[in-house]
């Protein structure tokens, strides 16, 4: 069963969100602090396939929950919902490593709707009908896009719907250079011009999947001042 985690110390609103998750067949669990919660993503206790993230926390903030998440090597996808929704507060989110963002006050057929989005990996790009592309090999490993999954030879490792999505930008456009632009706008649907570093980050991320050496990487390649290049 899809297990979602619920960080929000909200007592009603974790409540609701728990009895309509619950009500669409989703095993959902609550936490109601910031440090608990990084407790439970960082200690390798817990199986989870989604986390529904409020920002303003008792204890560290949904930031800090995130940050110290990712660090910790945990990818899972991750929905923050918060009252701060200034373009600050949103890009560094997604910084953090967040995969969506979604404001208080919501109605719960787009919070649910975009819950489904991250959780139902063979879709893309919000067209349910379109078939997903032949698995891509990548050096040593093996991108699945319908699986969500690369298959390297250290193992497999599930990707986001944000990696997933930077992975195929670029693997569309193989040996040509995208820019950081036009990567913000198709894979996070942020303006061309945002000022974020988001993904830099990413391609960090990927980089430690794909790459022998992450240091010198051979296929997840830099151009100074444009974007990045995919090479097989």
């Amino acid at each position: 069963m899809t297990r979602i985690l619920v960080v929000e110390d909200e007592e009603h609103l974790a409540d609701g969100l728990r009895f309509n998750l619950e009500a669409e067949g989703f095993d959902v669990d609550t936490i109601a602090d910031g440090d608990a919660a990084v407790e439970a993503l960082t200690g390798g206790g817990r199986d989870l396939d989604l986390v529904i993230l409020d920002l303003m926390l008792p204890g560290v903030s949904g930031f800090e929950v995130l940050r110290r998440t990712r660090a910790s090597g945990n990818y899972v996808p991750v929905l923050i919902l918060t009252a701060k929704d200034d373009t600050e507060d949103r890009v560094r989110g997604l910084e953090e490593g967040a995969d969506d963002y979604l404001a208080k006050p919501f109605r719960l057929e787009e919070l649910l709707a975009r819950a489904r989005g991250l959780l139902r990996r063979r879709r893309w790009d919000g067209v349910a009908d379109e078939a997903p592309p032949e698995p891509v090999a990548i050096g040593a490993s093996t991108l699945h896009f319908d699986r969500f999954e690369l298959e390297t030879p250290d193992g497999v490792v599930n990707l986001t719907t944000r990696e997933m999505g930077l992975l195929r930008a670029l693997v569309e456009r193989e040996g040509e250079v995208v820019s950081r632009g036009e990567l913000l706008e198709r894979v996070w649907g942020l303006r061309p011009d945002t000022r974020t570093r988001v993904v830099d980050s990413f391609v960090v991320r990927l980089r430690r999947y794909l790459e022998t050496d992450p240091s010198r990487p051979r296929h997840l390649l830099s151009v100074r001042g444009h974007g990045y290049r995919l090479l097989r």
